[in-house]
């Protein structure tokens, strides 16, 4: 008396889901974004990075991974010696510099 009637819902196409291959087109589509957002700008600034250290020699003047502000007085294979006073010479490991650009 109180309780309406329950309709069932037809069956058919209305009642499958969506298929396997609409389902991951959402995840394909955000592992894209992420691709093109995150992962290939940091590698490209990866490779600027290492083509910079390849190319460090004496005389260059590049800023630690500390902050200091030195002149590359001797490269060696995986590390550098740095001059950050007169007088006053300091290893580093090549990767934690960073080339300082010139002020014009």
């Amino acid at each position: 008396m109180f309780i309406s009637t329950a309709w069932a819902q037809a069956a058919g196409e209305a009642a499958k889901g969506p298929s396997t291959l609409m389902s991951l087109v959402p995840l394909v589509i955000i592992f894209a974004l992420f691709y093109l957002l995150i992962i290939r700008p940091q590698s490209k600034r990866i490779r600027e990075h290492n083509e910079q250290v390849a190319a460090l020699k004496p005389g260059d003047k590049v800023v630690t991974g500390g902050g200091l502000f030195a002149t590359i007085v001797k490269v060696g294979e995986t590390d550098l010696t740095l001059e950050i006073a007169p007088g006053v010479q300091v290893k580093a490991q090549k990767f934690t510099v960073t080339v300082q650009a010139d002020k014009k």
